[in-house]
């Protein structure tokens, strides 16, 4: 189906929808469904080029049909147009995880400490940065991030108990006493 350039409403229809078919495609990980969505939303960015938000879903779109790589531009583009809240923070959370997982750990680095730095309570992020410090053998800050993230979320008795110590030692891993 062409969509040709019309009203904000059908736009947000079309949008809405193509969502929809990603997230239940996502959801029951069926491929059918996301090449659906994923032709929605390339109908959407032909008669909106210019729009951040149809970037941004079409690069989730891809990826959740395990398209890293073609996902990519859609993720810089939809950065580029300026996209904001709380999609900004998916889309770079979707890029940094995507480069990642491509093995291009030093895009995914930059990528997401910007995502960490912009969005310092988000501990999704915190972890994929900790596996791609991993990967970039930067291991002393990839555990320390680990770490602070468990015990600062964890309400296991045994983790409580140490917490004090074990904060303190993931900010001094290589201390002896």
């Amino acid at each position: 189906m062409n969509i040709k350039r019309g009203s904000a409403s059908m736009r947000s229809d079309r949008l809405a929808k193509a969502i929809q078919l990603r997230e239940e495609g996502r959801a029951k990980q069926d491929q059918n469904i996301l090449k659906e969505a994923r032709s929605v939303l390339l109908d959407l960015l032909a008669a909106y080029p210019d729009d951040a938000e149809i970037h941004f879903q079409t690069g989730v779109a891809h990826d959740n049909s395990g398209l890293g790589r073609e996902a990519i531009p859609y993720y810089l583009r939809a950065l580029e147009l300026g996209i904001a809240g709380p999609d900004r923070e998916r889309c770079l959370l979707g890029l940094g995880s995507t480069y990642r997982a491509l093995g291009q750990y030093e895009n995914a680095e930059k990528t997401l400490r910007q995502g960490v730095n912009e969005f310092p309570h988000n501990r999704a992020l915190q972890a994929i940065l900790a596996i791609a410090l991993y990967n970039t053998k930067q291991h002393k800050e990839s555990v320390e991030l680990l770490l602070t993230n468990l015990l600062e979320t964890t309400t296991d008795e045994k983790l409580q108990y140490f917490k004090r110590g074990l904060m303190y030692y993931a900010q001094h891993l290589d201390e002896t006493w």
